[in-house]
């Protein structure tokens, strides 16, 4: 009995250990590529496991995106509004905001150049964006609270707000060879001075 049990667990974790592999290697490959240039070939290559192998775990290609991806986020979760709501006055929002953003964006920014290249290509991948754009609205609806009245209902300054949290403005600039901290703070000040006319 002892033997059955510590036979079954060690296939479980083999199991487990296989299924990781097949994750990572496909998150590799949406970094480098991109979801629609992954195939399930490269992915098994990648894992070092037989494609057969994939299937078992992934039966569909849109099984694979959606389980890499879940984990993925979950792994890597976007900051939220509990992260400067509770550390920081309300003024000073932005720049914390934009910092913690570009961070993240510095950490993660591999895999967002692939998945955002690919977007509208999958709707396992897309549905994942979309949610990353809910976060985003998030800290703009946040950023535009805490500016003054005559900013926060100007449609420039709104756009401006829109326009600091996307991935493709940190891209630029960091493209630029501009660090995190010098971006956040471009874009705050942008944020905050933005003209009124």
């Amino acid at each position: 009995m002892t033997t059955r049990t510590y036979t079954k667990t060690k296939r479980a974790t083999k199991e487990q250990e296989t299924h990781q592999k097949i994750i990572d290697a496909a998150i590799g490959l949406y970094g480098s590529v991109g979801p629609a240039g992954t195939t399930i070939s490269a992915v098994a290559t990648n894992a070092s496991v037989q494609r057969l192998t994939v299937y078992r775990h992934f039966p569909k290609e849109a099984d694979l995106i959606a389980g890499a991806l879940a984990e993925w986020f979950e792994a890597n979760p976007m900051p939220g509004p509990n992260d400067w709501r509770d550390e920081v006055s309300m003024e000073n929002w932005p720049i914390a905001i934009l910092s913690m953003l570009y961070g993240y964006y510095s950490e993660t920014s591999v895999l967002w150049r692939g998945l955002l290249a690919d977007r509208g290509k999958f709707d396992e991948l897309d549905k994942f964006l979309d949610l990353a754009d809910a976060h985003l609205t998030a800290m703009q609806d946040d950023m535009t609270r805490s500016l003054p009245t005559a900013r926060r209902n100007n449609a420039l300054c709104q756009a401006v707000v829109r326009h600091s949290v996307q991935f493709s403005t940190w891209q630029s600039f960091s493209d630029s060879q501009l660090d995190t901290v010098e971006i956040a703070a471009l874009m705050e000040d942008w944020v905050q001075k933005c003209p009124l006319g």
